[in-house]
C-alpha cells in the first residue's frame, strides 16, 4: 500500500513503493526524488549534486523557508530508482507532483535551461542603469517648468505626497515582481496572471513608439554638439544665411529695441537651421527628411547597438560614464548660474510659493504625471534590469535610493535652469516669467542654449551641456530597448536565445526606420503628437492593470511572501495598502483627468487640427488594445467551461525558480 504524502515528505505520483522502510533520521531517494525523512532536516550544500542530513530536528522537512522544497529531477531512463551508489546527477531542481525522465541530450539541454540567469558584475552597474534610467531628459526641463507653473515651492508638496503614495510603491513594486521572477514584461505574466499577458505586449510597442521620438530629440542635441566646435557658436549672430529680418541680438554692444515680432539669433537656429520648420505646412505637410539629422540618429543608433548587443554585461560598463557625466556637468552648470547677474531673480521666481495654486485640482494631476513619468514603472525596463539581480539583492533597498536620488536630481536641475533665466531677464530687462514662457525642448535648445552663448568660455560650456544631455538620453534609450530584448527573448528563448546580438540589430533597424518621420522637417510636430499621446494615457492604464493583477488576482499577501522569500522579512502595512488601493487610485486618477481634459496642442506657431487629437488617441490606443485581445484569446483557446476557462487563466501556469546556491526550486 502506498504511503500518503505528508507536508514532511515529497512522493511522486507515480510512485510504487512505500519509504517508511528508510533508517531513521536518513534521507531516502526514490524515483529520482530525494524524500525527506520526518526526524531530519535539509543540509543543501554548494555543488547542488548532494544532500546530507544535518543534526537536530528543524520543523518542516523538504521545505526551504517560504513554501519551496528540495526535489531532485534527474531520474533514470528507465523510470527506476538508481541504486544509492549511482550516477550524481546533473542537476538539481525542485517539483510539486512530476518528475522529469529526461537522459542524454535531454537531459544536457535540462541543465543549460537550468543554468544562472546573466546577473550584473557588481551592484553598483544595476544601480548605475536604474539611476540613469529614471534621470532622464524630462528631469531638466519638465519638472522646473512644472514646478514654477504650479506655484512653485508650494508645489513641492503635492509632489511629495504623490512620490510617497504613488511613484515609489509602484516603483518597488516593479523591481520586486522583475528580481523574484527573473524574467522580462511578457514571460512574467505566466507567473503572476496570465490572462494579463497582453499587458507584456503592449508594453514593448509602447518601447518601440517611445525608441521612434525621443531619440530624435538626441540627434537634435547632436547636432548642437556638433555645432558647437567653432570659436563663436552658430545661434549668436543675426548674420547667417538662416536668418530673418526679424532676427535681434540683444546681446550686441548696439542699443537694441525687443518688440514683439523680434526673434532671437538662437530660436532662428533652432527652428530654421536644425528643425526647418519654415518648410512644412504642418503634419498634413510634413516636407522633406533632414539629411544631417538622419547622420545624427544613425549614429546616434551605432552607438545604442554596441552598448546594449551583449547585454547588462557591456550597458553596465557603459553606464559608468552616461550616468555619472551629467552630475558632475549639473554641478559645473550650477556653479557658474549662481554666480551670473540677476540669478536670484530666477531662483526667487522658481521657489516661491503661491499656496493658493495647491486648491487647484490641475496641479494635483501634474505632480502625480511629473513623479510618475520621472520614475517610470510601466516601461519594462525595472521588471528587466531587477531580473538581473541576484535573487536575495535587497531591492526595498535599491527602490528608495533610486527614486531619492531621481527627485533630489530634479529638484536641483531646477536651480541649473533658473538662475540662467534669471539671468537672461536680467539682461533682457523683463521679468522672469516673460522669459521662461518655452516649454519642453525649447527651454534647453533655445533658452538655455542662449545663455550659454553669451557667458565667458561658451563654446566649452556649449559642448559640456550638450554632451550631458546626450548622455541623459543615451541612459533611457539602454533601458527602453532593453526592455523590449528581455521581454522578447524570454519569451521565445529557443528562438532569439542564442541570437542575441541578431535580434537587437534587428530592433535597432526597426527603430530607426520608425524614426524617420520625426526627421522630417515637420518632425517636431510628431514628436510633441508622440510625446502628448502615444505614451502618456497609454502607459498609465498599463501600469493601472499591473497594479490591480498584482495585488488582487495574484494576491497582496502571495507577493508580500514573495518579497519576504528574497528580503527576509514581508513589506509592512504602508506597503500593502498602496499597492492595494492607493496606487491604483492614484493611477486612475491621472489616467481620468487627461482624458477627461485632453491636452490642446501647439508648437510654436501651429496649432494642431482637430484630427490630430484623434490620430492621437488611435495611436495610444493601438498599444493597449493587445491587452483585451489577449484576454479573450486566452479564453477560446483554453478548454473547458467558461468558468473553468476564466479559473485557469487568473492561475499562474508555472512555478517561479528560485535559486538556492546552486539548486533551483520551484514555488509550491
Amino acid at each position: 500500500m502506498e504511503k500518503k504524502a505528508t507536508s514532511n515528505e515529497t512522493e511522486p505520483l507515480t510512485s510504487k513503493k512505500d519509504v517508511s522502510g528508510c533508517s531513521k533520521g536518513e534521507d531516502c531517494k526514490e524515483n529520482g526524488l530525494l524524500v525527506r525523512n520526518p526526524k531530519s532536516a535539509l543540509r543543501l550544500v554548494e555543488d547542488g549534486n548532494k544532500v546530507h542530513p544535518s543534526q537536530g530536528d528543524k520543523g518542516e522537512a523538504a521545505q526551504i523557508s517560504n513554501g519551496y522544497s528540495g526535489v531532485q529531477s534527474s531520474v533514470p531512463c528507465n523510470g527506476e530508482v538508481e541504486d544509492a551508489q549511482g550516477t550524481a546527477p546533473a542537476a538539481t531542481t525542485t517539483t510539486t507532483t512530476t518528475t522529469s525522465t529526461t537522459c542524454g541530450a535531454e537531459a544536457q539541454q535540462q541543465l543549460m535551461e537550468l543554468e544562472d540567469r546573466e546577473t550584473w558584475s557588481k551592484k553598483i552597474d544595476f544601480l548605475l542603469s536604474v539611476i540613469g534610467y529614471a534621470v532622464d531628459l524630462g528631469n531638466v526641463w519638465r519638472f522646473p517648468y512644472i514646478c514654477y507653473q504650479n506655484g512653485g515651492g508650494a508645489f513641492l508638496i503635492p509632489y511629495t505626497i504623490m512620490a510617497l503614495f504613488g511613484g515609489i510603491p509602484l516603483f518597488y513594486m516593479e523591481l520586486a515582481l522583475g528580481q523574484y521572477h527573473r524574467n522580462g514584461c511578457i514571460s512574467i505574466w505566466r507567473k503572476i496572471c496570465p490572462i494579463f499577458k497582453g499587458i507584456g505586449f503592449a508594453i514593448c510597442i509602447i518601447d518601440l513608439y517611445v525608441a521612434s521620438y525621443y531619440n530624435t530629440i538626441m540627434a537634435w542635441a547632436f547636432y548642437y554638439l556638433i555645432s558647437s566646435f567653432t570659436a563663436e557658436l552658430p545661434w549668436t549672430s543675426c548674420t547667417n544665411p538662416w536668418n530673418t529680418g526679424n532676427c535681434t541680438n540683444y546681446f550686441s554692444k548696439d542699443n537694441v529695441s525687443w518688440s514683439l515680432h523680434s526673434i532671437s539669433p538662437a530660436e532662428e537656429f533652432y527652428t530654421r537651421q536644425v528643425l526647418q520648420v519654415h518648410r512644412s505646412n504642418g503634419l498634413d505637410d510634413l516636407g522633406g527628411i533632414s539629411w544631417q539629422l538622419t547622420l545624427c540618429l544613425l549614429l546616434i543608433f551605432t552607438i545604442v547597438y554596441f552598448s546594449i548587443w551583449k547585454g547588462v554585461k557591456t550597458s553596465g560598463k557603459v553606464v559608468w560614464v552616461t550616468a555619472t557625466f551629467p552630475y558632475i556637468i549639473l554641478f559645473i552648470l550650477l556653479v557658474r548660474g549662481a554666480t551670473l547677474p540677476g540669478a536670484w531673480r530666477g531662483v526667487l521666481y522658481y521657489l516661491k510659493p503661491d499656496w493658493q495654486k495647491l486648491l487647484a485640482t490641475e496641479v494635483w494631476v501634474d505632480a502625480a504625471a511629473q513623479i510618475f513619468f520621472s520614475l517610470g514603472p510601466g516601461f519594462g525596463v525595472l521588471l528587466a534590469y531587477a531580473s538581473y539581480n541576484k535573487f536575495h539583492n535587497n531591492c526595498y533597498q535599491d527602490a528608495l535610493v533610486t527614486s531619492t536620488v531621481n527627485c533630489l536630481t530634479s529638484f536641483v536641475s531646477g536651480f541649473v535652469i533658473f538662475t540662467v533665466l534669471g539671468y537672461m531677464a536680467e539682461m533682457r530687462n523683463e521679468d522672469v516669467s516673460e522669459v521662461a514662457k518655452d516649454t519642453g525642448p525649447s527651454l534647453l535648445f533655445i533658452t538655455y542654449a542662449e545663455a550659454i552663448a553669451n557667458m565667458p568660455a561658451s563654446t566649452f560650456f556649449a559642448i559640456i551641456f550638450f554632451l550631458m544631455l546626450l548622455t541623459l538620453g543615451l541612459d533611457s534609450t539602454f533601458a527602453g530597448l532593453e526592455g523590449v530584448i528581455t521581454g522578447v527573448l524570454d519569451e521565445f528563448p529557443h528562438v532569439w536565445g542564442k541570437r542575441r546580438e541578431l535580434f537587437v540589430l534587428g530592433l535597432t533597424i526597426i527603430c530607426f526606420l520608425g524614426s524617420l518621420a520625426t526627421l522630417t522637417f515637420g518632425g517636431a510636430y510628431v514628436v510633441k503628437l508622440f510625446e502628448e499621446y502615444a505614451t502618456g494615457p497609454a502607459v498609465l492604464t498599463v501600469v493601472f492593470l499591473e497594479a490591480v493583477a498584482v495585488s488582487w488576482f495574484y494576491g497582496i499577501t502571495q507577493f508580500c511572501n514573495d518579497v519576504k522569500e528574497m528580503l527576509g522579512s514581508a513589506p509592512g502595512w504602508y506597503w500593502r495598502v498602496c499597492w492595494v488601493a492607493i496606487s491604483p487610485l492614484f493611477l486612475l486618477f491621472v489616467t481620468c483627468s487627461f482624458l477627461s481634459n485632453p491636452p490642446e496642442l501647439r508648437l510654436f506657431d501651429y496649432d494642431y487640427p482637430y484630427w490630430t487629437t484623434v490620430v492621437g488617441y488611435c495611436i495610444g490606443t493601438s498599444s493597449v488594445i493587445f491587452i483585451p485581445i489577449y484576454m479573450v484569446y486566452r479564453l477560446v483557446v483554453t478548454p473547458g467551461t467558461l468558468k473553468e476557462r476564466i479559473l485557469k487563466s487568473i492561475t499562474p501556469e508555472t512555478a517561479t525558480e528560485i535559486p538556492f546556491g546552486d539548486i533551483r526550486m520551484n514555488a509550491v
